[in-house]
């Protein structure tokens, strides 16, 4: 069960909590970087708290810089353990629906 921080969240923002999660299961993640744009940064706590209760997984938190798909960490290769996946959020609200 999401909280209700994470759910106001996802009032605004889709996540694709349930996605992640089955990516995580698949491919038997154990360490798994979350980057998130700044403006999705200040929930990015409650995010990991619900994914960890989802999975069996560890998460980091990437507090750099995020400003799409091309800006991804560098140096991580050198990180023990291994980083397994990267998942970065983007920053669109969602689009109205008519």
């Amino acid at each position: 069960m999401k909280g209700r921080y994470l759910g106001d969240i996802e009032e605004k923002y889709e996540l694709e909590l349930g996605r992640i999660i089955r990516e995580i299961k698949s491919s038997k993640a154990k360490l798994v970087l979350l980057q998130f744009p700044d403006r999705l940064k200040p929930y990015a706590t409650a995010v990991v708290d619900y994914l960890r209760k989802e999975t069996k997984a560890e998460f980091l938190i990437w507090l750099g810089s995020c400003f799409g798909a091309c800006d991804t960490p560098v140096g991580l290769e050198k990180l023990k353990p291994k980083i397994d996946l990267i998942i970065q959020f983007g920053h669109n609200e969602l689009m109205p629906s008519y």
